[in-house]
């Protein structure tokens, strides 16, 4: 029989905090339908839930904590029924009694704000559970791993070290693919283990609380079948890529939202007849990640993103080239989130995510100037709605990483598989229409070669403002990032330096100078801001950060920066510091000139320098002039040749015409 005097107390005390039942639902991880019935008494809380829910609502530990902590009710005993989820009766043994279960397991981020834990410590019992039943004792059968949580280094460490085992230091970031699915793997088997651990309290030992989730999979955040279990791998010695294989899609099969994140490697693949990754390097690897637990209890979801993030910058280090297709260097992204600076419920999208690190770093923005400190990492409060996030990338591998790291730093982010010039995303937008958003961030490949047909045969007008060069895509990538926005938006976007400069000057025509004209008469350019060398890993170039607001708050004008004197040199690559950003931030925010560093540029004096937007064009720097980077150099070149062949072609014209030649 369930109390309606608790029933009442749950509506006062939501109504109070202006809650709705799906908004508290939300809050404590459990469906509408089960705040319903706690209100309208067809079913109560469970002792950890009602702990849970005086955090969010406060006051109804006044109004009904004492009584319900007092009130004489039935026992909640392996024999006593009650009106919730059963446990499911064996084939071949008498019906058992009914057990109360957990509604649906409340997520990370929820849990630490309201500081419930998930698992009692060896030998305690969690405070309002129920008393295990006697007979049976949790059988239990985990490697032996380090205890207590890791800080950052120590973390970072640890994953390089793991990394480390497949084939050594320097060729590691070959096997990246192989590698951060199996730390992902880890990370949600021991999540899993930790939801087991909680539904034990509950049922008296871990085999029933096993049976029960096994029924109903919405009582995890991810439900890992037997064979995708830590303790099931880290058996094993033999056969092992056989085995990842088969335990990564078995996880997947279980959790569609997981399907080509995780399951995407073959663990048992072979080149030239030969395995790539043998079962012995397989072995170490899991050896190694078996020496620490990721559970919730063990690391928070930001630490660990940090650390994830941590490693997949160390694979860019040896990835050469390709690296700038997965990895955008983080300190680039704090500034790009810092001068967006992302405000609670704003959408904000990413055309070329990569591994996702630019809407990471919005989302860490967001929780540095609205979070609150909980055990050592923020959080956002409950009454702050977090950024709505959306990305596409083409490439597989990519696209996976950055699902991955999503739901490592306990982000919902929509990313989608695909190619964003030929057939972008719209995200669930009406009509066939284009998705826009609050704020639009990228780092596109730079200079991409796309043929005019990709622009011409375009259906939803966003290139109207010129086609791009067939080998500089860049003003295409801009175009398509100003079509997403939202009016009243803004975007930052990563480019090469010569997009802003390459066509001024030229007496014939330039695709790309028209383009840039478009955008400053429309008075769409905010800012450009230089950046120092050697920041990209697939390019010694600098690189500018191109800003553009739709309700631009100086109209008229565009801040020009030079940072280049802005960085710390390091091996293999420069970088900025915390004060370097801080001091690009504070340029800025200041919107005034700055010797050396900074000038306002009215449109009329870019329009006089024939729509050259680059910063040296305008600031005078305090260094001597440096030879230009090879890949400008050639970028030059290239187009000096393309202006030549078009003015030979329309000297011979003329000369046909004069009859001459």
């Amino acid at each position: 029989m369930t109390d309606p005097t608790l029933a009442d107390a749950i509506v006062r005390a939501r109504t109070r905090n202006g809650l709705t039942q799906a908004q508290l639902a939300d809050r404590l991880g459990v469906s509408r339908s089960t705040v319903a019935a706690w209100e309208t008494a067809r079913s109560e809380p469970s002792d950890e839930l009602f702990q849970a829910m005086k955090a969010v609502l406060g006051r109804i530990r006044r109004e009904y904590g004492r009584e319900h902590q007092n009130a004489a009710r039935p026992a909640r005993t392996t024999t006593q029924p009650t009106a919730r989820r059963s446990r499911p009766p064996k084939a071949t043994a008498a019906p058992q009694p009914a057990r109360t279960t957990l509604p649906t397991g409340i997520n990370g981020a929820q849990r630490a704000h309201m500081d419930i834990p998930l698992a009692a410590p060896a030998g305690e019992v969690l405070e309002g559970a129920p008393p295990r039943a006697r007979g049976r004792r949790a059988k239990q059968t985990r490697p032996t791993m380090g205890t207590g949580p890791m800080d950052v280094p120590a973390l970072e460490q640890w994953l390089w070290d793991c990394a480390c085992q497949i084939r050594g230091p320097l060729d590691a970031p070959k096997f990246k693919d192989y590698i951060l699915p199996l730390v992902f793997l880890k990370r949600l088997s021991d999540v899993f283990d930790d939801e087991v651990t909680r539904a034990a309290a509950e049922f008296g030992d871990r085999e029933t609380a096993l049976e029960v989730i096994a029924s109903d999979h919405e009582m995890v955040r991810f439900f890992i079948p037997p064979e995708g279990r830590w303790s099931h791998i880290a058996n094993r010695t033999t056969g092992l890529g056989e085995l990842l294989t088969d335990a990564v899609r078995a996880v997947a099969r279980q959790n569609p939202k997981l399907q080509g994140v995780i399951d995407s490697v073959d663990f048992n693949a072979t080149t030239a007849g030969q395995r790539i990754v043998d079962d012995d390097r397989l072995s170490g690897l899991v050896k190694t990640l078996g020496q620490h637990r990721l559970g919730l209890n063990d690391v928070q979801p930001d630490l660990l993103g940090r650390a994830y993030e941590y490693l997949i910058r160390k694979f860019a280090e040896g990835g050469g080239q390709s690296a700038g297709e997965f990895f955008t260097p983080p300190e680039v992204c704090r500034l790009m989130a810092r001068i967006l600076d992302p405000q609670p419920g704003m959408s904000v999208y990413d055309p070329a995510c990569g591994s996702g690190g630019l809407l990471i770093k919005a989302h860490l923005r967001l929780l540095e100037t609205h979070g609150i400190a909980v055990n050592e990492h923020r959080e956002l409060p409950p009454d702050v709605p977090p950024l709505k996030l959306y990305g596409q990338e083409i490439n597989t591998a990519t696209f996976a990483m950055a699902r991955m790291n999503a739901f490592l730093h306990d982000m919902d982010a929509s990313i989608a598989l695909g190619d964003t010039m030929r057939r972008p995303s719209n995200f669930g937008a009406s009509g066939g229409k284009m998705a826009q958003f609050d704020l639009v961030v990228a780092n596109p490949m730079w200079n991409q070669d796309f043929p005019d047909s990709v622009y011409r045969d375009d259906t939803m007008e966003r290139f109207s403002r010129g086609i791009p060069p067939a080998s500089a895509a860049d003003w295409g990538w801009v175009q398509h990032m100003a079509a997403s926005l939202k009016p009243g938006g803004r975007m930052a976007v990563v480019l090469d330096t010569g997009a802003v400069s390459r066509g001024s000057g030229n007496a014939g025509a330039n695709r790309e100078r028209d383009i840039r004209k478009a955008f400053v008469e429309a008075d769409l350019v905010e800012a450009v801001i230089l950046l120092p060398d050697n920041l990209f890993y697939n390019t010694s170039a600098p690189g500018i950060v191109m800003v553009l607001n739709t309700a631009k708050v100086h109209p008229g004008e565009i801040l020009l920066i030079n940072s280049s004197t802005l960085v710390s040199k390091g091996r293999p690559k420069s970088y900025f510091a915390d004060e370097h950003i801080a001091r690009v931030h504070e340029l800025f925010q200041g919107w005034q000139a700055v010797a050396s560093l900074a000038a306002v540029v009215a449109a009329v004096q870019i329009a006089e320098n024939d729509y050259n937007l680059s910063p040296t064009r305008y600031i005078t720097a305090v260094l001597e002039d440096k030879a230009l980077p090879l890949e400008e150099a050639v970028r030059l070149l290239r187009e000096a040749e393309a202006e030549r062949a078009r003015a030979d072609v329309e000297l011979w014209k003329v000369l046909a015409r004069l009859g001459v030649g």
